[in-house]
């Protein structure tokens, strides 16, 4: 996912993809465990999408509480 797209994306929605992604880690750490993942960067993939997400995220709290303070 690029980093373009989820820009454009609200808080909402970002916080559910979060949610998601979080789910498909653990479903594909327990893929690897049981010697049934196929694509072992597909995990290290979707870390780096979730690293995005939470990044993303931070900027936008901190601009939210930056522009409340300046009032």
């Amino acid at each position: 996912m690029e980093a373009k797209e989820l820009r454009d994306m609200s808080m909402d929605d970002l916080a559910q993809k979060r949610v998601s992604l979080r789910e498909e880690i653990g479903h594909l750490k327990l893929k690897r465990a049981t010697n049934r993942l196929e694509n072992p960067m597909s995990l290290k993939a979707t870390k780096r999408d979730l690293a995005r997400i939470e990044t993303l995220l931070r900027e936008k709290a901190l601009k939210n509480t930056k522009g409340q303070h300046e009032r």
